[in-house]
């Protein structure tokens, strides 16, 4: 039986490079310059239609430079009142941990002296976000904790009571800041000190207590439950350490324990 093919079918067999010979017809010529045929491939054979051009490849830009590091001078701070220290916090590329924030928590406070000074971890999400120490659920559990104790963080004096981070910036991508970067913001704190003037300094969280230990050498960095019902000294201030308000939420069972540190902590305020 003949093979029935139409013009078209030809026309596209012969663009394939497939030459069909038919009774009574000749094959196709080919001029001698024109390009030899190419064997089709499955997916051309199926499907004759034209492939369609292919977008060209997109370079991947390269990522934006990180701030370069400028380290802040104690020298630099020593002057500065709270609205020149948190202006400088907020804007501050010493440490690789600027590369994370959104705002800076470090806020003027709202007292010009408070008896009572928290200083806890690095902020997390909600914090950086609300430019604020101790916010959300761990914000109210902590000034529940104050309010025990007849302070709070809108007093002043012996009812007052400043809240702050160890460090100013949220981590990048949420990682442990590095010694150096405690290093650094640790200038931040020493001025926030000297702001307040606390008469006890309440550390809650790892990295807040082994900043504020690190005159006591490697003590700073034993386990908490070795550290409880001590009191330590910063920059001759008590320095009484405790539970995180965040880690007390996971485990109520420790809120007896912290109620004890906060009465440690309330023992050790020199009467003015």
């Amino acid at each position: 039986m003949a093979l029935q093919l139409d013009e078209r079918q030809r026309a596209m067999l012969l663009e394939m490079g497939v030459r069909v010979w038919l009774p009574g017809t000749a094959f196709a010529v080919m001029a001698d310059n024109d390009p030899a045929p190419v064997a089709p491939t499955r997916a051309a054979v199926a499907s004759p239609v034209a492939r369609a051009p292919q977008p060209a490849p997109v370079v991947p830009k390269a990522p934006a430079a990180a701030p370069e590091a400028v380290p802040v001078q104690p020298s630099d701070l020593a002057a500065l009142d709270w609205n020149g220290l948190a202006d400088t916090a907020a804007a501050c590329t010493a440490c690789g941990l600027c590369a994370g924030r959104k705002f800076g928590t470090l806020q003027p406070a709202a007292q010009t002296q408070a008896d009572w000074m928290v200083v806890g971890d690095p902020p997390e999400e909600e914090e950086d976000a609300a430019a604020q120490a101790f916010t959300g659920a761990p914000g109210q559990l902590l000034d529940n904790m104050l309010q025990a104790v007849g302070a709070s963080r809108t007093g002043s004096g012996p009812q007052g009571a400043y809240a702050t981070n160890v460090v100013k910036c949220r981590p990048p991508h949420g990682r442990n800041p590095a010694p150096a970067d405690l290093a650094e913001c640790a200038q931040f704190l020493q001025r926030e000190v000297e702001l307040v003037r606390p008469k006890v300094i309440f550390a809650v969280g790892r990295f807040a207590i082994q900043t504020l230990l690190s005159e006591h050498g490697a003590l700073a960095t034993q386990p908490l439950g070795k550290l409880r019902g001590m009191v330590y000294r910063y920059r001759g201030i008590p320095v009484v350490v405790s539970y995180h308000p965040k880690l007390l939420l996971r485990n109520s069972a420790d809120k007896a324990k912290a109620w004890a540190d906060l009465c440690l902590a309330m023992d050790s305020i020199t009467p003015s």
